[in-house]
């Protein structure tokens, strides 16, 4: 009797639980994304800079030596207690950042509007006592107002420093923290959330890392900050095509933006919040307070 073979269908890959940054494209994506964004926009000349910084991350993160992570011990300390690996508020921060910022006003000076000319002067005179001042109200989410204008740059050095960090770790051993509105990798909060397209990904929502570039499985129609779905609602502007939605929540008065690379595959959740502001201003009329921050505008809405 001769036994028919088995027919077997190995189980499809799951989709991943968490996307690490891809360091060689992420800011070059974003960079042309926000020059994209800027054609014929009302705020065009101020995305396009914001192309610009984009882009000389993408540069320093290319040049920049590897930052070496906490050892394998304070790894596994965190993991044993549901810690982020990279707690953005209490790890030592590399001494690299402040060279990442440098680097970064360097490139930018010749070129910056004059009003961030005085900005970038400002920066490079500071003392290492000062960035780190600044660096930690950052981090900490006390921005102080009468540093606005410094600290989107303090951010995009941080966001440099914090993303090649995040790629080095190994998305097998992280693990999604209770807190699900807080990042796996640094502990910090989503500037908005994607709906995905790819093979194993397909029409799955991520929050977006603010500060670390890091991605989180969520479940969708679920509010990122209270975890309810019976009072979800989604808004957007004209003109948006649908790609990029506000999801408030009745439940915690909080809202998120939402970007879906389904109706444009180019979306980039920091450069396409930045070019929807009037969303912004149209959910905080109806009461909403914004639940996560976009580092490259401090202060212009609530974090």
């Amino acid at each position: 009797m001769h036994s028919q073979p088995i027919d077997f269908h190995p189980p499809a890959e799951e989709a991943a639980p968490i996307l690490l940054p891809v360091t060689t494209t992420l800011f070059a994506d974003r960079a042309a994304r926000f020059n994209a964004l800027a054609d014929q926009h009302s705020l065009a000349d101020w995305l396009l800079f914001l192309g610009d910084l984009s882009q000389a991350q993408h540069e320093v993160l290319k040049g920049l030596p590897t930052i070496a992570l906490p050892d394998a011990a304070a790894l596994e300390q965190s993991r044993t207690h549901g810690m982020p690996p990279l707690n953005a508020a209490s790890l030592v921060r590399p001494a690299a950042w402040r060279f990442a910022l440098q680097q970064i006003v360097q490139r930018l000076e010749a070129d910056a509007p004059e009003g961030a000319q005085a900005t970038l002067k400002k920066i490079f005179a500071a003392s290492e006592a000062e960035l780190e001042q600044l660096a930690d109200m950052l981090l900490k989410g006390e921005p102080d107002m009468a540093h606005a204008a410094e600290l989107p740059f303090v951010a995009a050095a941080l966001q440099v420093v914090f993303t090649q960090m995040a790629s080095q770790l190994d998305a097998r051993h992280l693990q999604k923290l209770d807190a699900h509105g807080v990042c796996p990798c640094c502990g910090s909060l989503p500037v908005a959330s994607v709906v995905r397209l790819g093979a194993t990904i397909n029409n799955l929502r991520y929050l977006h890392c603010s500060l670390c570039n890091t991605e989180w499985n969520v479940p969708r129609a679920t509010c990122t900050t209270c975890d309810t779905d019976k009072e979800v609602s989604l808004h957007e502007i004209e003109g948006s095509k649908g790609a990029v939605r506000a999801e408030t929540c009745d439940a915690c008065k909080s809202y998120l933006k939402i970007v879906y690379q389904e109706k444009d595959p180019n979306v980039d959740p920091v450069a396409d919040d930045l070019a929807t502001l009037p969303l912004d201003m149209l959910v905080d009329e109806a009461g909403y307070e914004r639940s996560g921050p976009n580092l490259l505008l401090i202060g212009a809405h609530s974090g």
